[in-house]
């Protein structure tokens, strides 16, 4: 149901923004600068995350966020609409946070890879957190 939503959401999105008004876009993910996550989690509860990244530009819009199961490991990254424009404002001072629902589904742990970017050798950096699932009193 959720990617049914979110399909329509997307066709919305890109039939609202007709190239005969000349606006164009692309996606973007943004390394995260931090994360508000629980130290532990319970079985069958859901839990906020709050993520934390700055977005370069006024020209930047929260859009979803990219996000890859595999196994007990999970990877989070921000993804971002940018308007192509030369109006933009510098909005890197501006720490900006989104948060997504994580449900508990298994027991043991999770491994959370949050995408910092990429480092001067091109390879991927995460910010790795690792959070048990305790048993419930």
């Amino acid at each position: 149901m959720k990617r049914l939503i979110a399909l329509f959401l997307t066709i919305a999105l890109f039939t609202s923004c007709s190239v005969d008004e000349g606006t164009s876009y692309h996606s973007e993910l943004l390394p995260v600068e931090s994360v508000n996550i629980p130290d532990e989690f319970e079985m069958g509860k859901t839990y906020p995350i709050e993520v934390f990244y700055y977005q370069p530009t006024s020209c930047y819009s929260f859009y979803n966020f990219y996000y890859k199961k595999h196994n007990n490991e999970r990877t989070v990254a921000p993804s971002n609409l940018v308007i192509d424009s030369n109006n933009c404002e510098s909005t890197e001072d501006i720490l900006v946070g989104n948060t997504f629902n994580f449900v508990v589904t298994g027991n043991g742990s999770y491994v959370f890879k949050f995408w910092q970017g990429k480092d001067d050798d091109g390879e991927d950096q995460y910010l790795v957190i690792e959070v048990p699932v305790v048993e419930t009193p």
